[in-house]
């Protein structure tokens, strides 16, 4: 029964830590392998750099509810969300379209 993930490829699951710069200050952030891929392919699907989506991410959270909890939690969980079919992409392009607008 649990083949599927008891067998994967142990370099998905380890820790990658990266260099990145949120609200103006150098820090790193330590991800499993596989979190790092899924924020390469939302960031290009944005048009941004990794880091430069991260940045924005940050601020714009730090906009909304004035202060950032444990941002390493919320990019595993913005990457769960993204799997499951909520592509930042995909909303924006149905606000798009005429039907949206009816």
């Amino acid at each position: 029964m649990c083949r599927i993930f008891a067998g994967q490829d142990p370099a998905s699951y380890e820790p990658v830590t990266r260099s990145v710069r949120l609200a103006g200050h150098a820090t790193s952030i330590r991800l499993e392998a596989a979190f790092w891929l899924i924020l390469d392919e939302i960031a290009a699907g944005q048009g941004l750099s990794t880091p430069r989506f991260l940045s924005v991410l940050y601020d714009e959270v730090l906009e909304l509810h004035g202060e950032v909890h444990n941002f390493a939690s919320l990019l595993r969980v913005s990457c769960m969300k993204y799997l499951a079919g909520h592509r930042p992409a995909a909303a924006e392009a149905a606000e798009l379209t005429p039907q949206a607008a009816e």
